[in-house]
């Protein structure tokens, strides 16, 4: 492999990881199931890649572009140091024209493939990178209520897709992804809160206190299970998804409850981990069903 190759693979790497993957591929995927819940959603080729392409520009784009306006905090905390904008890999005036690429093509796709959903897919843009991330991140701990709006957006927009209009099913589909915001931010805010306090981030571990923070973590998770069991009732879902369903929501309510009455690092670190993985589950039970 000559030196060249060597660089490009590097560069692609460098880019792909801007994207954050998991993160990407999870909101991705509430938006497939958004538009797979209206019950006889039609799966032609160009649908499928339609909605699939165009979030992840749009998704992807805003990621990127959020990793361009955040560099400088990155740089001085432990776990983000080593990102490719920090230590210099990745230049940011060529990041930020990619993360503006990348999401100019996610919109104009989504405007060209229904107005209505492209409208949803702009909001959450908007919402992701202009009201969360550069106007109140680095201002008040309760900006995560506007970046859990903006992460359900795309499965919002999915409805929407598949519906044609924004409707009362597609506004509670992103209630439950707002609701389970917490239980993912907040995990992930307490193991770091050292770090957030040193670059000057408020979170609400350091803003509000621990307890506070456990006590809004076990609330909105209770009212998110509770939010996608409505859901699946109001989809008609069989009653095996049902029980599905309200299994993954009474594991995950477990969980922020024990975390809440005996809290601990790993118990924080598990409910951050399963909290993921009920958002998956219970997604793609009412895709499937």
């Amino acid at each position: 492999m000559t030196l060249t190759s060597r660089h490009l693979r590097a560069q692609w790497r460098d880019c792909w990881s801007l994207i954050k993957g998991p993160q990407t591929g999870l909101l991705l995927f509430t938006g497939v199931a958004g538009y797979a819940s209206i019950g006889h959603p039609v799966f032609t080729w160009y649908a499928c890649f339609g909605l699939a392409g165009s979030l992840f520009l749009a998704i992807s784009g805003s990621t990127v572009l959020n990793m361009v306006y955040d560099r400088d905090i990155d740089a001085r905390m432990c776990r983000t140091a080593p990102r490719p904008l920090p230590v210099g890999r990745l230049q940011a005036r060529k990041t930020w024209l990619l993360g503006l690429g990348l999401t100019l093509l996610g919109v104009g796709w989504s405007v060209a493939l229904s107005p209505p959903y492209g409208l949803v897919v702009l909001a959450g843009v908007l919402l992701d990178v202009v009201i969360y991330t550069i106007w109140l991140k680095r201002r008040t701990s309760w900006s995560i209520i506007w970046g859990g709006i903006a992460g359900g957006m795309p499965v919002l927009a999915g409805r929407t897709l598949g519906v044609g209009s924004v409707d009362l099913l597609g506004v509670l589909l992103a209630l439950a992804v707002l609701l389970w915001i917490p239980s993912h931010i907040l995990t992930f805010s307490t193991k770091y809160a050292s770090d957030y306090r040193r670059v000057g981030i408020p979170v609400f571990p350091n803003t509000h206190g621990p307890r506070l923070t456990r006590i809004i973590l076990a609330a909105s998770t209770a009212a998110a299970a509770a939010t996608m069991v409505l859901i699946a009732h109001l989809l008609g879902l069989q009653w095996g998804y049902l029980w599905t369903t309200a299994v993954l929501a009474t594991l995950l309510v477990g969980m922020a409850l024990a975390s809440l009455v005996r809290p601990s690092p790993d118990l924080n670190y598990g409910l951050f981990k399963f909290a993921s993985i009920y958002m998956v589950g219970s997604m793609g039970l009412i895709a499937v069903g």
